[in-house]
């Protein structure tokens, strides 16, 4: 838990001229009283590219701190221009506003700044030398960027946990590259093994008692015929029943000359027809 949290920060001159001083308004609260100063920096952002370009525009110390909150205002100088690209005078830019305590940065406040000429003319035609008495400075102060770090305060108990946790004695453990997967490769091997052995028994069974085998397949052909035969021959009866069926019926059945009676054997079969589909 942090015991200082940034409450506000007020711009009080926004827009400005590009030369104007930064005049900003901190509040803040602190949970307990702190036994050294806040550093409170404001550092311009000169270039995109490249962050030796970035300069420090002020560093102040605020102290001692009470418990409760606190309020104070800073002027600050404009960015030096000799140590910013002339084309990145012109364009999209950020100021950072961060604060820390015993050197221990705890929160960073971005903005971004928009800096332009004061006509169109001018912005549509920039000249080769940025003119910076006609450059205004728009901070973006509505949408901050804000960073929270978590640091030790005054007493070792607000210190954050460290992560990941030290752990010494892994440092002296025996290295196990070479036993990765080697737990699954000795299991393969000894079913391989056990596969092995058991066709060798087998084999050695069948070279040991070869009548008992070639007795073995005997039966199993003999088995065989006998239910094949079995088969045939009750195909054989059937199909012969069937058959002194089919002439019983012949002479059974006698069609008429008229269609009266023709009619009564053509309701049977059509009854009988209704009755299979259902």
């Amino acid at each position: 838990m942090s015991v200082v949290s940034l409450l506000g920060v007020k711009i009080k001159n926004n827009p400005a001229k590009f030369l104007d001083n930064y005049e900003l308004e901190i509040t803040f609260e602190a949970l307990e009283p702190l036994q050294k100063d806040l550093e409170w920096k404001l550092i311009y952002v000169g270039s995109a590219t490249s962050s030796e370009y970035d300069q420090e525009l002020d560093s102040i110390l605020v102290g001692p701190v009470a418990a409760g909150v606190n309020k104070f205002e800073i002027s600050v100088d404009p960015p030096n221009l000799s140590k910013i690209p002339n084309t990145d005078v012109v364009g999209v830019t950020v100021i950072l506003l961060s604060c820390s305590y015993d050197g221990r940065e705890f929160v960073r406040v971005g903005y971004y700044v928009n800096n332009e000429y004061d006509s169109e003319e001018l912005n549509a035609e920039p000249p080769a030398k940025p003119d910076v008495e006609r450059v205004l400075r728009n901070i973006l102060a509505e949408k901050p960027r804000v960073t929270r770090f978590a640091i030790k305060w005054d007493s070792d108990e607000s210190a954050p946990a460290e992560f990941p946790p030290e752990q010494p004695e892994a440092d002296h453990a025996d290295d196990d590259a070479d036993r990765y997967g080697a737990e699954e490769i000795e299991l393969e091997d000894a079913l391989l093994k056990e596969d092995a052995a058991l066709e060798a028994q087998e084999e050695a069974e069948a070279s040991a008692n070869p009548d008992a085998m070639h007795e073995d397949n005997d039966d199993e052909s003999d088995a065989g015929s006998e239910d094949l035969e079995a088969e045939s021959s009750d195909d054989d009866d059937e199909e012969e029943e069937e058959a002194e069926g089919e002439e019983e019926g012949d002479g059974d059945i006698e069609m008429g000359d008229g269609d009266e009676e023709a009619k009564p054997v053509q309701e049977e079969h059509a009854a009988g027809h209704e009755v299979m589909v259902h």
